[in-house]
């Protein structure tokens, strides 16, 4: 895998595309762990020097490594810019378990641990999903790496053990992949976990040093290994928590706006003495009835008849009753249909104007028209 290769995928991958982008604004943290895994690796060299071991230095072939896998972590502080675009300083660790094989047989084994910091652009994602947001990024950094330790056997000879113990290593460019989902706790403003993958690459052919015991009780001598480019791919997740963001929007519930009924409309129709018919002004006032029941959001038209007190009770419940039936025929030739009307009527019971018996008072000769 060509560095320059994997470097041109991330930029690729992390260039903004058509989908709107998931603000971040301000300062925030982060921190992640996971499981990492060292892919083969090339070991230039393995060297003993003088001092011990046949009187002059030993160097290997170039050999192979496997990993078993290990894990790593990471701590980073960002600043977000507000348009999906945020940028981070990260401080890493990984730490592996590696066996040295030469021609598939085994030869040795060692643990190697890489540290530094990285400098990191990230761009979120809004896909429309609402609980993810996906991101990519890209970094480049420092990493120093040593060995915990390390065994080789049959460097001269497949018989004969030997042990070496490399302590340091040199500092290494680095750069890295990144390529993640956050997922925003809603209860939480600003809180996220995170999940990503990540491919991180040193370049340099980093060289431990350290002692080197051949066949112990023969003497003791320097020696080196010099690994080739090591790529680490992990997967890891975390949290991420930015300091000033804003609460979700609370969407309110669409409450239907109650339908207020209109209000009651009346109309008031007067009447001669002791007639029942109509007069021209009251067929006006119909008429104004009728319309503006075409208008208005009405559930009834009450038609209610009434009378003065110039006659007996009985005849003027009856005459009354007679009114009301004039005003409803005369509102269906207006054009409101008839099963919307309700006559009722009232004699000399509801005066509008209060009289002793036997007053004819023209404001009691009259028909309500209410529109309800």
């Amino acid at each position: 895998m060509k560095l320059r290769n994997v470097l041109l995928a991330a930029t690729i991958l992390a260039a903004p595309v058509a989908v709107k982008a998931q603000p971040v604004s301000g300062l925030y943290v982060g921190a992640g762990v996971g499981y990492d895994y060292l892919t083969q690796t090339d070991i230039n060299r393995i060297t003993f020097g003088t001092g011990g071991f046949n009187g002059g230095p030993v160097t290997s072939g170039k050999l192979k490594t496997s990993s078993r896998g290990g894990y790593t972590g990471n701590l980073a502080i960002g600043y977000g810019l507000g348009n999906g675009l945020r940028f981070e300083v990260e401080g890493n660790y990984i730490k592996n378990h590696y066996k040295i094989k030469n021609n598939n047989i085994l030869i040795g084994g060692g643990d190697i641990q890489t540290y530094g910091p990285m400098f990191n652009a990230l761009f979120d994602f809004d896909v429309g999903a609402g609980f993810m947001f996906p991101y990519v990024g890209v970094g480049v950094g420092y990493e120093l790496s040593s060995q915990e330790s390390g065994r080789a056997y049959g460097i001269n000879a497949a018989s004969t053990p030997n042990l070496a113990l490399y302590k340091g290593g040199h500092g290494s460019f680095a750069a890295q992949g990144i390529l993640g989902a956050s997922f925003p706790i809603a209860a939480v403003p600003g809180l996220a976990f995170t999940a990503d993958a990540r491919l991180n690459v040193q370049t340099s052919k980093e060289t431990f040093r350290g002692d080197g015991f051949v066949n112990p009780g023969l003497g003791r001598t320097r020696g080196t290994e010099q690994l080739g480019t090591q790529f680490n791919v992990a997967g890891l997740i975390g949290v991420r928590y930015a300091f000033n963001a804003a609460p979700l929007p609370v969407v309110a519930p669409v409450l239907a706006t109650p339908v207020q009924a209109a209000p009651s409309r009346t109309y008031l129709v007067f009447f001669d003495w002791d007639r029942s018919d109509l007069t021209a002004r009251a067929r006006q006032i119909v008429a104004e009835a009728a319309q503006a029941s075409t208008r208005t959001a009405y559930t009834k038209i009450q038609v209610s008849g009434n009378a003065d007190t110039s006659g007996t009770h009985q005849y003027n419940q009856g005459l009354s009753l007679r009114r009301a039936e004039t005003v409803a025929a005369e509102l269906v030739r207006d054009g409101v249909p008839r099963s919307a009307i309700a006559i009722q009527a009232f004699g000399d019971t509801h005066l509008l104007v209060p009289t002793g018996p036997g007053v004819r008072e023209p404001q009691n000769r009259r028909v309500e028209i209410v529109l309800q």
